[in-house]
């Protein structure tokens, strides 16, 4: 059986990978599917770099603003929306386009997720949650390293809502959460994928950072999050404590000024695009553009050439 096309643009967050999509989106006649996991969210705009509504316009776009900043989404559901969407694309004669920088959403859809369908074991999570109360998060890191030493060594000690689910995993399923990821990374595609990533040097891609935190609050960021919370949404729920918006929220909470904020927020920006590259780099198959030197047109012209070849082949 034939499996789908689907063509992945990803790299790390502020690389430009919104602006390169969208012009080749816009010449191999393709939709963009976003793969990014906090765009999900409704009324989360600006922290979370979405394309405007002229590029969505130009363009069409998919898994953006489908959920309430309260609302859990798993990354199973994710890929089953996910696949439902290459589908539907596909069945049009458009190309689908995985754009974004979450890896784990990436792996999901291409290597399919393998994690066991778990419901959540609330005793349990009391239990350690109790543990952690007692003697400290450190205590717990060191349990989940007992049992899985690799997943260990990725969480900080005071990470206690990650520590906990490693610990989880393994007292309801029998095996660690090593062992599921390795099982999912080595699965054969379940696509006919091409797979782009887009890098920069470490100083232009800081640099970019910078700018793009710097012009976040020009935009409007602090209001942004203002009016979610006015709106009911607690700031304690999954996605206000994601990435641009923990850090504007710390300011909201008089625990440090604005300017503080703002480079707080560079600082764990930059330290996330680290993250991301180290996981992308042990990905296979990946086709690099480091677009430090070059003009978006120079790379446009070279991955066009690249996926031309490929389509050939599809």
């Amino acid at each position: 059986m034939a499996k789908y096309p689907l063509l992945i643009i990803t790299g790390p967050t502020a690389v430009g990978k919104t602006e390169l999509s969208l012009k080749i989106a816009e010449k191999v006649r393709g939709e963009i599917i976003s793969a990014d996991s906090m765009q999900i969210y409704r009324f989360m705009d600006i922290g979370t770099a979405k394309a405007s509504a002229e590029d969505r316009a130009r363009i069409k776009h998919h898994m953006i603003d489908i959920i309430n900043p309260d609302e859990k989404y798993s990354v199973a559901q994710y890929q089953k929306e996910v696949d439902r969407l290459i589908r539907e694309i596909s069945a049009k004669g458009s190309l689908p386009i995985l754009v974004g920088g979450t890896g784990l959403y990436i792996r999901a859809v291409v290597q399919g997720f393998l994690f066991p369908e778990m419901e959540v074991n609330y005793q349990l999570r009391a239990e350690l949650n109790e543990i952690a109360r007692k003697h400290g998060s450190a205590y717990l890191h060191q349990k989940l390293a007992e049992i899985d030493p690799d997943q260990a060594r990725k969480i900080h000690p005071n990470d206690l809502r990650r520590i906990i689910r490693g610990i989880e995993i393994y007292k309801e399923t029998g095996h660690n959460m090593t062992y599921y990821l390795e099982k999912q990374k080595n699965a054969p595609p379940r696509y006919n994928t091409l797979k782009i990533g887009l890098i920069r040097d470490r100083e232009e891609l800081y640099s970019r950072i910078n700018a793009r935190v710097d012009q976040m609050i020009e935009e409007g960021l602090v209001e942004e999050i203002n009016n979610i919370i006015k709106d009911g949404y607690k700031m304690s729920a999954t996605a206000l404590q994601g990435l641009g918006y923990k850090e504007i929220i710390g300011y909201l909470k008089n625990e440090y000024s604005l300017e503080e904020a703002k480079e707080i927020l560079k600082r764990n920006t930059r330290h996330y695009a680290k993250k991301q590259i180290t996981w992308f780099k042990a990905e296979k198959d990946i086709h690099w553009f480091n677009l430090t030197g070059l003009n978006t047109g120079e790379a446009y012209q070279e991955i066009l050439c690249l996926i031309a070849n490929w389509k050939k082949d599809i």
